[in-house]
């Protein structure tokens, strides 16, 4: 606590230091005179709200940097529609909430192209490194049926620095005193006045340390796994007047090593050494997305786009060993054209191939629920579906003050049969000041539970997978904007309102039976409702204040009971300040959350008559800071994340013993370290 508190004052007193000397350097002296005239120039917004048909969000490169984003969890820190967590204690998984539901109902795409799906879903938010990103757009409801029948809640793109960009070299350091480092770089070039190349490289490190440094809590475990990754990534681009080609190959080498750091356990784990968890994955991936320029005065064109991926995963969690071999061949067919300014259409082809050959061996439980040596096969079976299909989606744009548009998709699945997936969208925008969206459409998505879950092995509770359906979902929005006039600058306000409401869906039970996690199919009612209001102002030359304020009632039937989704809160309050000095030499970002209580799943009853845990967990804040100095071809910036020091108490479950059933570090809803202080580096070239 102690270790914290320095932290926390360290932090502030550096904040206060160079927020004095910033104003000092903002104006600029020559001989101890100061100048007469200064030019100020103002700054780009760094997120930028869609006024086109979507309720989508672009996070720029500006954005990114107001946090250390190492990766692409850390990219949301200041989004107020995305939250980003621990999923559980051991492993380091993390999930992204949308709309108040899982990140398995956002489709993920990468240069609009799907990815990262199946094994890769618990860890797939640090496969992206931060400084590769070029921007992030976040959209909300239902998606455009053009990238294929998944996305219930929204979608996630990620588009990468690209290679016919102006030429540059860039580098990033970065270190936290959790002994983390990463390195970055990345470089582009032209090969001729066609061809252009870039290279990404990503390797990030969490060196051994003591336990002092690393269990905070003081429960034996490692608050966050040691990771160590190497990240490749190679693009290419060649046009002419009728052709372009992107294409990327890349490849993801990463060792993530958790659990018991320094003894081993009494009982029937005294002979079974300390819990430990190994976690080895190899990643391999190739895309092409081919552009014909047909007609360039009605945007007449055809694309093809060709993807495939192998994931390959080896993981002991204690006893249990599970390995995941995922292949992925996705392929669409793409033809646009506008019959005239107001009318446009979109149709194609695509085929989706999804192969999962898996193995698991488990422990077996002794009459007292605890791990024994003995091992057996819990073979979950080998996986594989063929997905064709075919769509059309019509837009009817009116001067852009009303713009409509519809789409429909068929799909076959060799598991499921043939589906159809209907979207739809309206904006209304009467003038510049005021707009209103309206969405609604169908999202279905296969369930692949053993490998999207894997990071569940890590709990004593026994898994147990039913025979599950499709999943299968509505979602309905109404969102508005406004951008006011005021005082010289723009105030611009939205409000949402999100419905999701599902026919079929595949529910992880922690309630029904305590000694169990059940993977099964909805059996009763399941829905979302979840309302955004936020707002964003500069209020005076070179500060911008956003807030904004979400509600979510999350419920879902469990054993018969409609009750509240576990580990979901039910608010989120969000309130970010960015100031940048005149000259531009200073920066310096906070960001404060403000996190609902939830309900936690249904406790059991301990030996001694009490509950193993409390049945609800409480509200708690987050503070974030980071000061960013700038010099002509690089940045140094120092930060600090969870200045609060809120941590979740006991996130492990009988800690003490990790060979009963009882044990469980699944149960997350808040942060499992304290405060977390960093510095890095940026330089470009």
């Amino acid at each position: 606590m102690q270790h914290n508190k320095s932290v926390i004052i360290t932090a502030t007193l550096l904040f206060v230091v160079l927020v004095a000397q910033a104003q000092t350097d903002s104006v600029p002296r020559i001989d101890g005179r100061e100048l007469e005239e200064v030019t100020v120039t103002a700054r780009r917004a760094a997120t930028v709200k869609s006024r086109g048909l979507m309720n989508s969000t672009r996070i720029g490169g500006d954005e990114l940097i107001r946090a250390a984003c190492c990766n692409l969890g850390e990219s949301f820190t200041t989004n107020p529609s995305v939250d980003v967590s621990y999923s559980d204690a051991a492993t380091g998984a993390k999930q992204i909430k949308l709309l108040g539901l899982s990140g398995t109902y956002v489709q993920m795409l990468a240069e609009n192209i799907p990815d990262y799906r199946g094994t890769a879903a618990p860890y797939a938010l640090g496969y992206i490194a931060g400084p590769w990103m070029q921007s992030i757009q976040v959209s909300k409801g239902a998606a455009s049926v053009k990238n294929g029948y998944e996305s219930t809640t929204g979608q996630i793109n990620v588009e990468f620095k690209k290679p016919d960009t102006e030429h540059e070299l860039n580098f990033n350091v970065y270190g936290n005193i959790m002994s983390k480092l990463d390195v970055n770089a990345d470089g582009n070039m032209s090969l001729n006045d066609k061809l252009s190349t870039n290279l990404l490289a990503h390797f990030e490190n969490t060196f051994d340390g003591s336990i002092v440094d690393h269990d905070n809590n003081g429960d034996g475990f490692l608050d966050e796994p040691k990771v160590r990754q190497l990240n490749l990534r190679n693009g290419w681009v060649y046009r002419n007047n009728r052709y372009m080609l992107r294409a990327a190959v890349g490849a993801l080498w990463e060792n993530r090593r958790g659990g018991q750091d320094s003894h081993s356990m009494s009982g029937a784990g005294e002979e079974l050494m300390p819990y430990k968890i190994d976690m080895n994955t190899a990643r391999y991936t190739a895309s092409a997305k081919n552009a014909f320029f047909i007609d360039t005065e009605h945007n007449t064109s055809i694309a093809l786009i060709v993807a495939a991926s192998m994931h390959r995963l080896d993981a002991d969690f204690g006893l249990k060993s599970y390995g995941v071999n995922q292949k992925n061949v996705y392929a669409s067919l793409i033809f646009e054209t506008d019959f005239t300014e107001r009318h446009s259409l979109s149709a194609g082809l695509s085929f989706n191939h999804d192969y999962y050959g898996q193995s698991l061996r488990m422990p077996t439980l002794t009459d007292d629920n605890e791990w024994t040596g003995a091992l057996v096969d819990a073979y979950p079976g080998n996986e594989h579906e063929n997905t064709p299909g075919a769509y059309a989606q019509y837009t009817f744009n009116l001067d852009d003050k009303l713009v409509i548009m519809g789409g429909i998709r068929a799909d076959h699945s060799s598991l499921y049969g043939t589906f159809v997936t209907p979207r739809a969208h309206i904006k209304y925008a009467p003038n510049d000041i005021f707009s209103v969206r309206l969405s609604a459409g169908k999202g279905y998505r296969t369930v692949h539970a053993l490998a999207e879950n894997n990071n569940l092995l890590a709990s004593g509770r026994t898994l147990v997978v039913d025979n599950l359906g499709q999943e299968e979902a509505w979602n309905y929005g109404v969102s508005t904007s406004l951008y006011i006039p005021l005082s010289g600058r723009t105030l611009s306000i939205n409000a949402e309102y999100y419905y999701t409401d599902f026919i079929h869906q595949v529910l992880t039970d922690y309630d029904s039976n305590a000694g169990e996690i059940r993977i099964s199919n909805l059996d009763g009612r399941s829905y979302s409702h979840t309302w955004q209001i936020d707002a964003s102002y500069p209020v005076v030359d070179g500060i911008t204040l956003t807030a904004a304020y979400r509600y979510s009632d999350v419920k879902a039937t469990y054993n018969g009971t409609l009750m509240e989704k576990p580990l979901t809160s039910r608010y989120k309050g969000l309130l970010t300040v960015s100031y940048k000095t005149p000259l531009g030499l200073w920066q310096m970002d906070v960001t404060l959350q403000m996190n609902g209580g939830g309900r936690m799943p249904t406790p059991y009853t301990t030996a001694d008559g009490t509950p193993s845990w409390d049945e609800h967990y409480s509200a708690y804040e987050q503070l974030s800071a980071q000061i960013t100095r700038w010099f002509r071809h690089f940045s140094l910036y120092i930060g600090g994340e969870n200045l609060t020091s809120f941590k979740q108490k006991n996130p492990i479950i009988n800690a003490d013993n990790p060979w009963r059933n009882t044990f469980d570090p699944t149960l997350i809803y808040g942060p499992v370290q304290g405060a977390m202080a960093y510095a890095g580096i940026r330089i470009k070239i």
